[in-house]
C-alpha cells in the first residue's frame, strides 16, 4: 500500500490553520498518487490540548473541521486525528479519536485504548477510552488503526507492561494487515533509539508493516521531533521522516527494505530540539524578539547562541548587568559572545541601583551583616531591568538557569528566575559543557574562557559555584539518580557517592520545590524534567535522608 506520512507542526488551538496544514497535505498525497495519507494525533486540535477540551465551542469547531475536510476528500484516503464525542454514560463526554475518510465522507471512526497518565501525560482526565478497536475493512485492504500509547505496550520489547489489554494484537488477531499509527509523541534524550526499536519489534513479531506518523514542533514545554517512520512485515525500515522539521514521506508497504536510520549526536538532537521548541514557543505565543542577561557565563551564552539559531541574530538583544562583583572578563565574553552571535548588546550597569537599595533598606537591616539578601537583591535588580526592556520592546525574556541549578535552588526567584522561558532547565550542567562544546565544533561561537572558567554567579568577592555545591559531575549524577530515576538516598549514598554529597543535595532539592513552582516554563529535553511531569507537594513534611 502507498501511503505518505503528514509530518505537521500543528498549533494548539488553531484549529482552522491546522485544518489548513491537513488539506494541504491531503492535496500533496494526491499529486503523489498515493492511497492513504496520514496526519498526527489529534492533528486538528493539536497537542496536547489539556482543558481546552472542557471548552464546548472549541470541540464544536473541532468537528466542524473534521466535516469540512471530509467533503474534500476524493478517491485518496485521508486519517485525521480530532476530538471525538462519547455517547455512552456513564463515562467521560470525549474520546481521542482517529477519522479515516474517503469519498466525500467518514467511513470509520476508531478511539484510543491506552491513555497515559504518567510523567507529562494526562489523558485520562478527559478521554473515555475505547472498549473495543475493530479492523478497518476499506478498498480491499484490513487497516489496523492505532493512536500513540496504543502501540507502546509491546510484550517483547523489554519494559514492564502498563496495562492488560494489548491493541496492536488484538488488531492482528482480528485480521489487520497492516498497523498504522496515528501519534503525538514528546521528545526526550535517547527516545528515537527506543522508538525505533518498539516498531521494528512490532513489526517483526505480528510479521506485518508498521506505519507510525508522529506529530513535530513544539508547544508549551513539549517538543515533538517527527521521525515519523515505517517498517515492513519483516522489520526493515522503509522511510524515515526528517527530525525536528515538518516532512512528507511516501512508503510502499510492501517494498523491501531495510534502509539504514543515519545516527545523530545526541549534542546535535539537544541543539535541535531545544531550537524548536524555542522558536515555536516564541511564535505561537505571539513574540518576534527575545531578550535575556548576558553574564558572561557558559549558561547565557548558550541560551544566546540558541536564540540566535531559533530567531535570527536581528532578534535577539543581550544585556550585560554589572555590579563591583563583576569582572571585567566576565563583560569581555559577554561582549565577544554577541560579537561572535552579531546580536545588539547594551552593558547596563547596576551598582548606582544597588547601592541605593541598601541604603533605602539599611535602616530596617540595622545590626545584621550582608548575607544572600544583598546577592538575591543584586539579581532581583537585574530582573527588573530586563523585564522593563522586555515590556518596552515587546520581547520575551528568556531565563538562563539550568536544571542542576533549578534543582538545587541555585537561583533568585524574582530575580535571575524572571522571564517567559526558560530553556535550558531540563539540561543538566554537564550536558550545558558538552552541547556548548560542540557548538564550537567549527568556529569559536560561545568564547573559551566561558567555557574553561570555574562557573561563579559573581554576587560576592572570588564567589564559585563549588562553594556551596559538589562539583556538577558529582551533583548531576545525584540529581539523575534521585529525581529522574527515583531511587533512595540510601541506594545512592551505597552506589559510592559521598553521604555528605547526597544529603546535601537530596535535601536543597525538596526544600527548592516552591521556587520551581513559580519558575517560567521549561523545554523538556530528558525523561524526567522539572514541572508538569514531577508533581511534588510545596508544603509538606516528608523527608527522604
Amino acid at each position: 500500500m502507498r501511503i505518505a506520512l503528514a509530518q505537521l507542526n500543528t498549533t494548539v488551538g488553531d484549529i482552522a490553520g491546522n485544518e489548513g496544514l491537513v488539506l494541504e497535505a491531503y492535496r500533496r498525497g494526491v499529486e503523489a498518487q498515493v492511497e492513504l495519507v496520514l496526519t498526527p494525533e489529534l492533528s486538528l486540535t493539536g497537542y496536547p490540548p489539556r482543558d481546552l477540551l472542557l471548552r464546548e465551542s472549541f470541540i464544536r469547531a473541532n468537528q466542524a473541521a473534521l466535516e469540512r475536510l471530509a467533503a474534500a476528500v476524493g478517491e485518496v484516503g485521508l486519517i485525521v486525528g480530532f476530538v471525538g464525542e462519547n455517547p455512552v454514560r456513564p463515562g467521560r463526554p470525549l474520546t481521542n479519536a482517529a477519522a479515516l475518510m474517503h469519498r466525500g465522507r467518514v467511513v470509520a471512526i476508531r478511539t484510543k485504548t491506552l491513555l497515559p497518565t504518567y510523567d507529562v501525560f494526562d489523558e485520562d482526565r478527559y478521554f473515555e477510552p475505547a472498549s473495543e478497536n475493530a479492523v478497518i475493512h476499506w478498498e480491499g485492504r484490513k487497516l489496523g488503526l492505532t493512536i500513540c500509547e496504543d502501540i507502546w505496550n509491546e510484550a517483547e520489547f523489554g519494559v514492564p507492561r502498563r496495562y492488560r489489554p494489548d491493541p496492536a494484537a488484538a488488531l492482528v488477531a482480528s485480521g489487520a494487515e497492516i498497523l498504522v499509527n496515528l501519534s503525538a509523541s514528546p521528545w526526550q534524550l535517547g527516545k528515537e533509539q527506543r522508538r525505533c526499536a518498539l516498531l521494528r519489534s512490532l513489526a517483526r513479531r505480528h510479521q506485518v508493516p508498521v506505519v507510525y506518523c508522529n506529530l513535530v514542533g513544539g508547544n508549551d514545554e513539549l517538543v515533538f521531533d517527527g521521525r515519523s517512520l515505517a517498517f515492513n512485515s519483516e522489520g526493515e525500515c522503509l522511510g524515515e521522516a526528517a527530525h525536528f522539521s515538518s516532512d512528507f514521506l511516501i512508503v510502499d508497504t510492501e517494498a523491501a527494505g531495510d534502509r539504514p536510520l543515519v545516527p545523530v549526536a545526541d549534542e546535535a538532537l539537544l541543539h535541535d530540539a531545544l531550537v524548536l521548541g524555542m522558536r515555536d514557543y516564541v511564535g505561537k505565543c505571539g513574540f518576534r524578539s527575545v531578550v535575556l542577561g548576558l553574564s558572561g557565563g557558559i549558561d547565557s551564552a548558550l541560551v544566546a547562541a540558541l536564540a540566535v539559531d531559533a530567531l535570527g541574530a536581528e532578534n535577539v538583544r543581550g544585556l550585560a548587568l554589572p555590579t563591583e562583583f563583576s569582572s571585567a572578563g566576565s563583560i569581555d565574553d559577554a561582549r565577544s559572545l554577541a560579537a561572535n552571535l552579531g546580536i545588539r548588546f547594551d552593558v547596563v550597569p547596576i551598582q548606582g541601583s544597588f547601592e541605593a537599595l541598601k541604603r533605602q533598606m539599611g535602616p530596617l537591616f540595622e545590626g545584621r551583616s550582608e548575607d544572600t539578601t544583598e546577592e538575591n537583591l543584586q539579581a532581583r535588580l537585574r530582573g527588573v531591568t530586563l523585564m522593563a526592556m522586555s515590556n518596552k520592546f515587546g520581547s520575551l525574556l528568556l531565563t538562563t538557569g539550568n536544571k542542576s541549578e533549578l534543582a538545587v535552588g541555585y537561583c533568585t526567584l524574582y530575580g535571575d528566575m524572571c522571564g517567559g522561558l526558560a530553556v535550558i532547565s531540563d539540561l543538566p550542567k554537564t550536558w550545558v559543557y558538552r552541547v556548548s562544546r560542540w557548538m564550537n565544533r567549527d568556529r569559536e561561537i560561545i568564547p573559551s574562557s566561558s567555557i574553561t572558567k570555574a562557573p561563579s554567579a559573581e554576587l560576592r568577592p572570588n564567589q564559585t559555584d563549588q562553594d556551596s555545591l559538589p562539583p556538577y559531575e558529582v551533583l548531576d549524577a545525584i540529581l539523575e539518580a534521585y529525581v529522574v530515576e527515583d531511587r533512595p538516598a540510601a541506594e545512592i549514598i551505597a552506589a559510592g557517592f559521598s553521604e555528605a554529597d547526597v544529603r546535601r543535595v537530596v535535601r536543597l532539592i525538596d526544600l527548592s520545590e516552591y521556587k520551581r513552582r513559580q519558575a517560567a516554563p521549561g523545554l523538556k529535553v530528558t525523561s524526567r524534567a522539572f514541572g508538569v511531569g514531577r508533581r511534588q507537594p510545596v508544603a509538606q513534611r516528608w523527608r527522604e535522608i
